[in-house]
Formats: structure tokens, C-alpha cells, sequence
């Protein structure tokens, strides 16, 4: 369908209200919802990988591909090489970060410290599967760019960030970016599934071939179990439930043993494993079952049931329970399926297309059900929730009156050491000298008195802002305790003043990015929340 907007209200509303930009976010609970996917999502990775580098002439080529558009005039500037002899070579990593900052003259958009998709645990920049990411200033120092750092969903999302500090232009800016660099990069690589890609090997066959010998005797065992009266039933099921329970269990375990196997014989340059790896498409399930073995077979969260002649399928005897009957497929995606196998893989990929079919429906008239009813619940100027007959339904939305897609945190409107780390790379204030923990406590306790802060009206939020600069205080006397840096300022060497130092401007320009960002997120008067809380459900 195509809208022609007639009138210049209706054209604005297309414009500003349904902008593509404008909805970056979705109003349910903040998450970003237009992200990087699939090939960007790999492309990034790949990129961003430890082990990727560049001569002058390919970083050069790559960098140059994301000038068209809005970025066709940008001054990009290449960094130093990170390796100089033999020959002079950049990093992936140094060619992704001119994406977030093309030039020295730019300004310093972006710092991040999170945990990646393979983060170990432990270790955090020193990871060794290289999953925990950290941006400062605009610069990619570590960690490979995966879907919770370039995907939707994720609120430590790089375009997400660039979203909350720097506005809607910048987000889609960098998006765009990062859409002509990655298949510029890709395309040259190459990245393609070839029938290599899901050979199994020998060893992998031959513990495959145990690990079903193992499991269908075990299995023939729980048969004459029932069949002698010796199997001992579970709490609440009778003989055949139990048999069916454990003989599942059974078949579960030879499928997850049989991947493990997989995965452990497949190299880290496999196309399907980094694509599972990066959250880009797929995931090791997948993978186990186009290399090693599809599993069983699932209706109803139970094995295939029998006919209407005491069997699956005319193929098998009489009430037989034997793994194959009942919806077992024991072979690979690449070995191929036998006929029965085959019947009852579609089995259950119908049960899954009728429940999709169904639910749509189900979920559509419960939400069409909810909008009516809701949809005259708007936010007031005197931060009430009402309906179009003036009748309270909260008297403050939410109980705080913040707008859910204005939540930076998963659960509060800022993410207090975030800001703190990007405000102290825009001020470094190399003049200043750094506070002790009792200046700070008294300094963010005297500002947070002030007429400025207090016209927030937000006490939790207050009450969090003052939590964390008290846990900032005792971080900084541990800190200076335990390398014995004195308050006074004469301790040698002078660096040591650097540990988690914070300034008097810093201090001051956090509290105002705090206020400011808090304010920005109350919930706007007008705003059709009953409609919104509606739609947001399912």
C-alpha cells in the first residue's frame, strides 16, 4: 500500500513521527530494534578478529568504502600501523574504529567496556577467546564485534550508545558506515558454505557409530525392563510414561554428545561455526545436525505417537518403542535421511509451522482486544495517567514517570559508570589535580543539594547517583591505599595520581550529563501510553 500525506500536519507526522531514525528503539523497553544483522553481523567479526591485518593499500581500500552518501566528503585519516616491521600493517580492529571516529578532529563519540558472546568468565581484556570488547575514545583496543555488540536487543549495543549520546543521525550515520565496510571487506575475503564445510571425519564417524551402539542398548534395555515389570516408574507416571521419559533422556544425551564431538573436530576458519559463534545465523544444534546426527523428533514435547494401527508407520512391527519407530533420526543432514526418517523430520517441521499459523491468529485478536481497550490512556501535564472521561488510572506513569525508551540501563535511566568513563575521555583536564575520596563524597554531596539537581523530583534517582559516587569514593581510597598514594599530592611517581582519577570539571560535567539525560527521559505529556503498553505485550 503507498500513503500519499496531503496536508503539511500529516506530512510532518510521516516525516519526524515515522522516521526510520525515529524509531531506532523500540518504545516497549529501550532495546534498539534496527541493528546490524547477518552478513554485517559476520563481516564485523571477521574484521574485528585478532588475528586480521591489512597492508596500506588494502586498509586504504576498505576504509575508502564508506564514503557515498552523507560520509562522501568525510577526511579520513589512518592511523599509526600497529605492526611496522617487515612491513607495515593495521589491524582490523584500527580499520573498524574509523567507522566511530574518521579523523583525529572528531570528536569522542564513544567508550565501552562489555563482555562479548565467548566471554571465558574471567580475565576481561585479557580473554582468551578475545570476547571482551573495549572502545575508548572512539578506538576498538580489544575484543571481537559480535551480535550483542553489533545486533539488536542489546543495550550495550555499539549503535545503541552512539543512539543516547550523540542523537538519531549518528546512530544511522554509523550504521551505514559499518553497511558499505563490512561487504566491501567480505566480498574481497570471501565467505562462503561449501559441502567441506559439513564433511564429518573419521573420528567423528567412528564416536558417532559408539555413541548410538551405547545408546540403543541402553534403550533395549529399558524395553525388557517394562516388558519383565522391573522398570521402576517415576513419581506420578505409569510404566509406559517412564519408559517414554527415559528412553528421551537417553536420545537427548546421544545428540548433545554427538555435536560436542562436532565441535571439537571443527576448525575455527569452519563458515557455519563462525556464524553460530557471532550470533550472525545458526546456531551448534544446527550445525550437529547437518554433520553428525538430526535427533529425535518431537510432537507435542513427546516422540512421534503410534497410528491408528498400534504403530508410527506400516515400516515397524506392532508396538514397537525401539529409538527408530518413534521418531529417532539418527543420520546427518550430509549422510541424508532414509524414507521413514525423512516422514517423521516432517513431522515435526509441520507441527511447528501450525503452531506459528495459529498463534499469529490467537495473539492478533488478543492485541486488537487490548488496544481498544487501553487506547485512551494518555499521559497528562500533571504526570497522571487518564482516560478520555478524566478518570485516574495511575497517578504517576509507571510509578516514576520515565519513559521506557528512554532507559539506558536495563532497569535504571543511566548507567552511571558509562557516563563517567565518557565524560572523563571528552575532559581529560590535564591541569586539574584529581580528587581524594572524601572531596568527592563532600563535592557530589553539595551538588546534589543544589537547586539544580533537586528539580529532578526523581528520589530513587538521586538516591542511586548518590550510592554510586559514595562506592566511587571508597574505590578510590582502596585504590590509594593499596599503591600508599598520599591525599596531598606529593606522592612519587606522579602517574600514580592517574588511578581512578576524577577531577573537580569532570565531577561537575557528570552531574550535568546525569541531570540532563534524567530530565530528557521523563515521559512527554501527550503520549498515547495506553496504546503503547498494549502493543508492547506478545
Amino acid at each position: 500500500n503507498l500513503h500519499l500525506p496531503q496536508t503539511e500536519e500529516a506530512k510532518a507526522e510521516a516525516l519526524i513521527l515515522m522516521g526510520t531514525k525515529a524509531n531506532l528503539v523500540t518504545p516497549r523497553n529501550g532495546e534498539p530494534l534496527i541493528a546490524a544483522i547477518q552478513d554485517f553481523i559476520t563481516g564485523g567479526y571477521l574484521l574485528t578478529h585478532k588475528d586480521t591485518f591489512f597492508d596500506r593499500a588494502r586498509a586504504s581500500q576498505i576504509a575508502a568504502s564508506m564514503l557515498a552518501g552523507c560520509d562522501s566528503a568525510v577526511r579520513i585519516t589512518l592511523p599509526r600501523p600497529a605492526v611496522v616491521k617487515p612491513v607495515s600493517l593495521w589491524t582490523g580492529k584500527q580499520v573498524f574504529s574509523l567507522i566511530l571516529r574518521p579523523n583525529p578532529r572528531d570528536p569522542v563519540r564513544l567508550n565501552l567496556r562489555t563482555r562479548g558472546k565467548q566471554y571465558t568468565g574471567h580475565g576481561e581484556d585479557l580473554c582468551t577467546s578475545d570476547s571482551f570488547v573495549v572502545i575508548e575514545n572512539s578506538e576498538l583496543l580489544a575484543g571481537s564485534l559480535d551480535k550483542s555488540t553489533l545486533g539488536s536487543g542489546s543495550k550495550a549495543s555499539v549503535f545503541y550508545l552512539l543512539l543516547r549520546d550523540w542523537g538519531q543521525e549518528a546512530a544511522a550515520c554509523g550504521m551505514s558506515r559499518l553497511a558499505r565496510m563490512t561487504p566491501a571487506f567480505l566480498s574481497n575475503r570471501g565467505f562462503s558454505v561449501g559441502i567441506g564445510d559439513v564433511t564429518p571425519g573419521r573420528g567423528l564417524l567412528r564416536a558417532k557409530q559408539q555413541l548410538l551402539s551405547e545408546g540403543y542398548s541402553k534403550c533395549r534395555d529399558f524395553i525388557a525392563q517394562l516388558h519383565s515389570g522391573r522398570l521402576q516408574q517415576q513419581p506420578g507416571c505409569s510404566a509406559e510414561q517412564t519408559l517414554e521419559a527415559v528412553i528421551l533422556k537417553e536420545l537427548s544425551v546421544i545428540r548433545d554428545h554427538a555435536g560436542t564431538a562436532c565441535l571439537r573436530e571443527l576448525h575455527k576458519t569452519n563458515s557455519p561455526l563462525t556464524m553460530a559463534l557471532c550470533g550472525s545465523k545458526g546456531s551448534f544444534i544446527n550445525i550437529s545436525q547437518m554433520i553428525a546426527c538430526v535427533g529425535q523428533q518431537a510432537i507435542s514435547g513427546s516422540r512421534i505417537p503410534n497410528g491408528f494401527e498400534d504403530r508410527s508407520l506400516p515400516h515397524f512391527d506392532k508396538h514397537s518403542k525401539i529409538p527408530a519407530a518413534k521418531g529417532f533420526v539418527a543420520n546427518s543432514f550430509y549422510s541424508g535421511l532414509s524414507p521413514t526418517e525423512f516422514f517423521f523430520h516432517t513431522m515435526g517441521g509441520r507441527e511447528g509451522l501450525v503452531d506459528t499459523a495459529v498463534k499469529t491468529a490467537e495473539t492478533g485478536y488478543m492485541q486488537r482486544r487490548l488496544v481498544k481497550s487501553l487506547e485512551d490512556l494518555c499521559a497528562q501535564y500533571d504526570l497522571t495517567v487518564r482516560s478520555s472521561t478524566g478518570d485516574v488510572v495511575q497517578f504517576v506513569y509507571g510509578g516514576d514517570n520515565l519513559d521506557p525508551a528512554a532507559m539506558e540501563a536495563r532497569d535504571s535511566p543511566l548507567d552511571f559508570q558509562r557516563v563517567l568513563s565518557h565524560v572523563k575521555c571528552n575532559y581529560p583536564c590535564p591541569t586539574e589535580s584529581a580528587l581524594s575520596s572524601s572531596q568527592l563524597l563532600l563535592s557530589g554531596r553539595a551538588a546534589l543539594e543544589s537547586s539544580e539537581l533537586m528539580e529532578c523530583h526523581g528520589g530513587d534517582f538521586l538516591q542511586d547517583l548518590r550510592l554510586f559516587l559514595e562506592l566511587y569514593s571508597a574505590r578510590i581510597h582502596k585504590t590509594r591505599q593499596k599503591y600508599g598514594i598520599n591525599d596531598s599530592g606529593t606522592t612519587t611517581p606522579r602517574i600514580l595520581y592517574q588511578l581512578d582519577r576524577v577531577t573537580p570539571t569532570q565531577l561537575e560535567r557528570f552531574l550535568q550529563t546525569c541531570r540532563d539525560k534524567y530530565l530528557r527521559s521523563r515521559m512527554e505529556p501527550g503520549s498515547a501510553v495506553g496504546a503503547v503498553c498494549a502493543q508492547s505485550i506478545g
